[in-house]
């Protein structure tokens, strides 16, 4: 397996080939485009106030909503049993519309997140006696100035890259707080170009070239919004992700996006369209979907 500095060197150089701009220029997609900003990240968490604890005290998250899992909203995730669990929903402190959701199940992070930050040095200083644990100090990468990043697991086992984007660029979002938003969501797909056509074709999200490195191929889809999704070549034998009967799939299980046009997935919509409460609803019609490479996608009506 590679090492998240080679991932985080091959994404920095996929991203460095063409910025937003030059990818509406190039590709004429700018407008045709459906597949908006990330705007929520799920986690599955075995206990949620370890969780709450942490980021509030240690990443200066805030604590935006707390509740019990409605029924309406765990059959849109194709998880009934999540019905009636506890969720809390975490924002930055920056205010920017976009949330850590925590779901309790126990069953261990297995994917990751990557995160905005205004200074790895300083926030390693933060998590030195945290219940984060770096697993990577702060390094600037190779080549690439404008990114110095780290990384660390949380009390959820979730895997965290977290990134100071230390130069403003136009296709980057950069943190501001003390730690940001996520703005990368990592995909491992089984077939790398077969993921990148779905995304193509179905939203009209043109990637990056496809960048090998020593031990993995991967691109990178650029979306509104400074975020991305990240796309790993994993290959055919890689077994499927853990996913308890009516659960979710472990770790991060649904990453939320802004969509122009929800219905042009109809055949591929895990369930009906619906209207829930949780951030970053708020009253808006939403739909999970399936990937071609497994992923829940939920698609928030922009």
């Amino acid at each position: 397996m590679p090492s998240r500095r080679e991932v985080i060197q091959g994404v920095a150089a996929a991203l460095s080939q063409l910025t937003a701009a030059r990818l509406a220029t190039a590709f004429g997609l700018e407008s045709a485009a459906t597949l908006g900003a990330i705007r929520a990240v799920t986690i599955t968490a075995d206990r949620l106030k370890p969780v709450e604890d942490a980021w509030t005290k240690f990443m200066g998250y805030r604590a935006v909503r707390r509740g019990s899992l409605p029924r309406a909203t765990a059959e849109s995730w194709d998880a009934p049993h999540l019905t009636g669990k506890p969720f809390v929903i975490l924002g930055p402190e920056s205010g920017e519309p976009t949330y850590l959701r925590f779901v309790e199940q126990p069953t261990p992070a297995d994917s990751t997140t990557e995160i905005t930050v205004q200074n790895t040095d300083d926030l390693y200083e933060r998590l030195r006696d945290s219940p984060f644990k770096v697993s990577k100090p702060p390094a600037q990468i190779p080549t690439y100035p404008y990114l110095r990043a780290m990384q660390a697991i949380g009390p959820a086992r979730e895997r965290l890259n977290l990134t100071w984007i230390t130069e403003p660029r136009p296709d980057l979002a950069v943190a501001k707080s003390f730690v940001g938003r996520c703005f990368i969501a990592v995909l491992g797909a089984p077939d790398l170009p077969e993921a990148l056509q779905f995304y193509q074709t179905r939203f009209g999200n043109t990637s990056s070239p496809i960048r090998e490195l020593p031990s993995l191929k991967l691109a990178v889809v650029p979306l509104k919004d400074g975020t991305k999704i990240e796309v790993d070549h994993l290959g055919a034998q890689t077994p499927r992700r853990m996913r308890p009967e009516g659960g979710l799939p472990t770790g991060l299980a649904v990453v939320t996006f802004e969509c122009s046009q929800l219905d042009a997935l109809r055949d591929r919509f895990v369930s009906h369209p619906t209207r829930t409460a949780l951030e970053p609803h708020t009253g808006r019609r939403s739909v999970i979907v399936r990937g071609v490479a497994g992923e829940l996608l939920e698609l928030l009506e922009s």
